[in-house]
Order: C-alpha cells, then structure tokens, then sequence
C-alpha cells in the first residue's frame, strides 16, 4: 500500500530540495516528497494510508558502518560487564554470577574496561580464581583485543609454558615467575575459545533476533557487520542474516564483512561482494592490520610516548598481508581492514597500492592515528575511511599518554580527512562503544563526553550537526556502493528514514541531542519500530 507520512520536518539531505513537509513511499521506495498539500493531493486515494508525524524530525535512515552484532546478541547470553567502573565491582558481578552456574560451567563476559577502574588495575589471575574457583572464567575486554582468564581457563585450554601462541598474539606473563597473569592479547584467545562449547543454533539465532531488534530501537535502519568468527563461519552467519531478515522481515538491512579466514568458503560457496538483495548483502573481506591502544597493540610509526621501546604490534607481516590481499582480489572483492596506527594504516596502503581496483571500495577501519602523506593517499574515490567518533570522549585524555600531545593533534581528525576529500563512513564498533548513532553523532559534534565544560579534544576536528548526520546516513553508503539507492531522500531511493522526538539541527546545546528519542524507525516505508 501507498504511505503518505505528513506533518513532518524531513530533511532530505538531498541538495535540491534539502527540506520537505511531506514524502510518498510504495513498494519499498520513495516516489515523491514536497509540501503536505500537494503531496495529499496528488497521492491520496483509497489505495493510501496516511501517517501523521505530529511535526516529528526525519531524517534519511541511519546507518552504522562498523559493528559486531554477534557480540551484541552474546551480551544477551553472557555477563554484560560494559561501564563497570571498580575492580571490585568487576569481581563481585563475577563471583554473582558463578553462583549460577555448576562447577566446570564457562563464565563468559564482556566489556570491561580497565581504563574506567577508580579502584585499582586489572584483577590478578589469583583475584579471578578466588571469586569462581570451580568455573573456567573467559571474560572480553570492551576492545575485543585483550580478554582475562583465571588458571581454571588456562586448565581446561591446556596451556604451557612452551605452548604455540598463534601469530599477533600473547599470554602475558609476571615478569617474576613466569607464570601467566590471567591477561591474553589479541589472537592468544584462540586457544581459550576453542574449548568453549558452542552455543546451540536456537540460542544463537534468539539471542541474534534481540540485537537486532536493538538496533532497531536505535534508529537504525541499516548495519554493517563483521560476526562470522562468533558465529559459527560463513555459512552459518548468512543461514541466521537469511532467516531473521528475509523470512522473518525483522526489516534492518546487513552488509556482511567476511574475515579472510573464510575467504576459501566464500569460493566454494560461490558468494561474492554485493551477492544477496536490498535487505542482506555479502561485503568486503575482513583484516586486522594491528591492535588497539588500550594494551599498546596498535601498529605506530614512533614508539609509544609512554612506553619508549615499544611500537605496538603487526597482526601479519607484509608478505602475508599482500597474500591475503591478493586471494580476495582473486575473488574481485574489496578488502574492509582494522588499521587503528598510523603504520598499521601505511603497511595496508602500501599492499593496496600494488592492485587494481575493484568495483567495491575498499575500506580502511578506524584511523585513529595519521599522517600527513597518508591522508592524500586516503582521498581516493575507491577508498572509505571507516570511522567511529564515539572513540574520542572514551579515549581521551587517556590516549594522550599513549600518543603525547603533538601526535594527538593528528588524531581522530575527522575534519581534517572530510576536508581533503577522504570519504568517511560513520560506525560504533559496538559494543565497544554503543549501538546508539546519536551518541555517535553527538561525539562527532562535541568531542567531549557529556558534561564536561571544556570546548572539546582537538576542538578544530569538530563536525557540524549537519555533517555528523550525513556521516550515519548519506556518506556510509558509499562505503557499499549504495549511494544510487541509499542515503538520502530522494525519488527512487530505498524508503528507509529514522524520526526523531527533537530537532537537531535547530538545537542551541548539541547536549540536547543526548535527551532525543528514535520515535520510529522506517525501512520500506514500513514502522519496524515505534516507540
């Protein structure tokens, strides 16, 4: 049926008619838009309905570039330890929740972040078994690139001393005894997650519905997402996407990222970028170039300003990086890769250079840290710069003393890369950070955390309102070359929009975004969710 949504501030983001009173939607597209007169009298028959938005604000859909959905649903399975700010609470929460499990029964969690402890550092391996002595405790840092396990972990992995670790990865150990902290680093959690029994299909697939409807209630209509390493491979990621979205018409739309380690399935399979339709589409292939700065693991040109000997930490070496670079333009795919350094980012453009493009851009995710000669290298019409503002009040002023003061006045400069032409995408890379684009938007605008008074880190990398908007909607779809359908209002484009409780872009305080509700979210011009 015809949808004629009226009595509404749209704004389009269309530059010829950059605001409208009134849009038409049927079979999924828009087919006009202008004042509420002339809409209702041109459009409205029997064979419309009429939606009044009460003077809502919409926008063009919102669109989150980066984030792990499947990590998401595991918060609904697992120990949610996002924005615990204690040691203490940290190991009351997980001796409370050894309470309910039998003896041998994996504790697993995620989220925590040592950086927001007022209480001390990281719990000792001694603290972790003394609060789940009978449980093997497997816990993921809100990075996803550091994990804690306590020695019931370590014995049920069967970890030794002389133990492989497998390639980018560590155990870390007491620099006096040798023996291991509890602390693992990047791929070293490989050998604790493979004795960790799988979830059943029905959990998954329960647990995936939830996050989904999440995002829904965030206001987003689109999402790209990296899960086939917690989600049972290639084949079993795409049956679940499938299933929820196509035969159920949950009504969020997915981009797959495939890790590289799948690319051979995605051969035998016969999948390729862009494969699927409108609702769920197989995207780029997925790398990590380097690690994060919360344990110093991203790749950096100079040795880190608090750690002088160290430079942070290549996943692969550029022989092997070239390799997986070469296989899945074998496969004429673009490559999606984690590159948070400013080598990390410079080792990957370097592998880029020696290949064709291919129809897709390819996307370089993060960039916190950059350089002057890597940003004209950026600002090509084949690459995105996958970007995700709710990074700069969560790292600063800590990340000041990773970086020192000079290098982070070249970081998270989200301005600077949009001001020479660098096509940016806006993501969260939730759940690291939330799944929540207005939280993403108000950092974008502010580069501060709430509350606070000062004028912003790096105040000059600030967006405007209207640019940190287009940054969730019009420019992320570039990111899958669906600027033609995707992005903003416009005749023929997919009828995805988001409405709002508040006006954005009248506001006098950017804080008062903060206080907006997502009143509805609309994908074919259909409500998928109202609040």
């Amino acid at each position: 049926m015809r949808k004629i949504y009226t009595n509404g501030n749209f704004y389009t983001f269309n530059p010829t008619t950059p605001f409208v009173q009134a849009v038409v939607t049927e079979n999924g597209r828009f087919i006009d838009f202008g004042s509420e007169r002339d809409m209702l009298l041109h459009w409205n028959n029997s064979n419309s309905q009429v939606i009044n938005l009460g003077g809502r604000t919409v926008t063009p859909g919102l669109v989150d570039s980066h984030l792990h959905l499947s990590l998401i649903a595991e918060q609904f399975l697992n120990l949610d330890l996002t924005g615990i700010t204690s040691k203490l609470d940290l190991l009351q929460r997980i001796q409370a929740k050894a309470r309910e499990l039998e003896p041998d029964e994996w504790l697993l969690g995620s989220g925590w972040d040592e950086n927001l402890f007022t209480d001390g550092h990281i719990p000792t391996i001694e603290e972790l078994d003394h609060v789940a002595p009978h449980n093997p405790i497997f816990l993921t840092r809100v990075c996803t690139h550091a994990a804690l396990a306590n020695s019931k972990a370590f014995e049920r992995s069967r970890y030794h001393s002389s133990m492989a670790i497998p390639e980018g990865g560590s155990i870390v150990l007491d620099e006096t005894t040798k023996k291991p902290t509890g602390l693992i680093l990047e791929s070293a959690s490989t050998i604790f997650t493979q004795h960790v029994p799988e979830k059943s299909y029905d959990e998954i697939r329960k647990s995936m519905r939830k996050a989904i409807q999440h995002a829904l209630q965030k206001g987003l209509t689109s999402v790209h997402t990296n899960d086939p390493l917690f989600l049972g491979g290639l084949d079993q990621t795409y049956k679940i996407y499938d299933s929820l979205l196509n035969d159920e018409k949950l009504g969020l739309r997915a981009n797959l990222l495939i890790n590289h380690d799948f690319l051979d399935d995605l051969h035998e399979s016969g999948m390729y970028t862009g494969f699927g339709n409108e609702t769920l589409q197989i995207g780029a292939v997925k790398i990590f170039a380097d690690g994060a700065f919360g344990r110093r693991t991203a790749l950096l040109s100079e040795a880190y300003h608090d750690d002088p000997s160290n430079y942070g930490e290549a996943m692969f070496d550029q022989e092997a990086l070239t390799d997986i670079v070469r296989r899945a333009r074998d496969l004429s795919m673009p490559i999606a890769v984690h590159t948070i350094g400013d080598k990390a980012l410079e080792n990957v453009l370097d592998v880029l250079d020696l290949f064709p493009a291919v129809h897709y851009r390819d996307r370089l995710i993060h960039v916190q840290v950059l350089r002057k000669e890597l940003i004209s290298r950026l600002a090509k019409p084949t690459r995105i710069a996958d970007i995700q503002p709710k990074f700069v009040p969560s790292d600063f002023p800590w990340v000041e003393e990773r970086l020192g003061k000079k290098r982070t006045k070249a970081s998270y400069a989200w301005k600077t890369l949009l001001d020479n032409g660098v096509i940016c995408a806006g993501g969260s890379d939730s759940p690291v950070e939330p799944v929540d684009p207005l939280l993403g938007i108000h950092a974008a605008v502010t580069r501060k955390t709430p509350g606070e008074s000062h004028d912003g880190y790096n105040p000059s990398e600030k967006l405007s309102m209207l640019d940190a908007f287009r940054l969730f909607s019009e420019f992320t779809a570039y990111a899958t070359n669906e600027e033609t359908v995707k992005g903003t209002i416009s005749r023929g484009k997919l009828a995805d929009m988001t409405v709002l409780s508040h006006n954005p872009f009248t506001m006098d305080n950017p804080d008062e975004l903060l206080k907006t509700k997502v009143e509805m979210t609309i994908i074919d011009g259909e409500i998928k969710y109202q609040i």
